[in-house]
């Protein structure tokens, strides 16, 4: 974080940096240096637990009221039949963050995309953030257990305000109670306990986050680079596939066929 009134210019900071590019896909408002930067704008969907998750269930109650209690009926259901359910916030059991990346892992082939934790240098960090603990940056691992068996986890960074999602995932065997969302609606009330009053989901469509969300927040990707050789290489390794993502993202059919392609990729790479 840069001390206010600092008036640093995005040049000179990639210069102290050693820097040639810097690329950003969710790049906060108010981020001065590097908003002139910014080639699109994207909604990120957020949770606003700052008034207590009481007040976050009974909006979801006016805006979602069938959503609110399809899901609370399933939670119940996944208690009856599976095992008593716990939830626990913050996790500090190895064991679950590796049974968090295996359904990662899968969900990403299943559904045809890039497996970010076959990268080990993304394995790494994850393991080094989850034992990160400082005010303003933690690891936090939030996993929903059934009896001794672990259903649904999420894996994020959070600071003293917000919850940062990043890689939520569930076992699919019990996907008929839709763990993943009873996990979300628990983390939101555990985040409202810690004093947290923000979720934010990220940028992206998706089912799940139309539901529970409560607002949108704007966020920017682009790039600074220097000018030279290195910026023209670095714009048409990036840009043409960038546009290309922000063309289909943009158009629901489009989207939705290659939602439907990729899973077809999927299934042909399962052995």
């Amino acid at each position: 974080m840069l001390a206010p009134g600092l008036g640093l210019k995005a040049a000179e900071l990639m210069r102290a940096c050693a820097l040639s590019s810097f690329a950003f896909d969710n790049l906060e408002a108010g981020q001065g240096l590097f908003t002139p930067h910014a080639a699109a704008e994207y909604a990120s969907y957020v949770i606003d637990v700052e008034k207590g998750y009481e007040t976050y269930e009974s909006v979801l109650r006016a805006q979602s009221p069938k959503f609110l209690k399809t899901t609370l009926a399933k939670e119940r259901r996944l208690g009856r039949q599976v095992g008593e359910l716990r939830f626990v916030f913050d996790e500090r059991d190895p064991a679950a963050l590796r049974t968090l990346m295996g359904w990662k892992s899968a969900q990403y082939r299943r559904t045809g995309r890039r497996d970010r934790f076959a990268q080990e240098w993304i394995t790494r960090l994850v393991d080094a953030l989850s034992v990160t603990r400082a005010p303003e940056c933690s690891g936090t691992l939030s996993v929903l257990y059934a009896g001794d068996q672990p259903i649904a986890a999420h894996f994020g960074l959070r600071s003293s305000t917000v919850l940062a999602c990043w890689f939520p995932a569930y076992e699919p065997g019990f996907a008929k109670f839709s763990p993943g969302l009873v996990l979300h609606l628990r983390m939101a009330e555990s985040a409202a306990a810690e004093g947290i009053g923000l979720l934010d989901l990220g940028r992206g469509a998706a089912e799940y986050k139309d539901a529970l969300k409560t607002g949108e927040v704007p966020v920017y990707e682009g790039a600074w680079s220097r000018p030279g050789a290195g910026a023209v290489l670095y714009w048409l390794s990036r840009e043409p596939s960038r546009r290309a993502h922000h063309f289909v993202r943009n158009r629901p059919r489009l989207a939705a066929a290659a939602a439907r392609a990729l899973k077809g990729a999927g299934r042909l790479r399962r052995p």
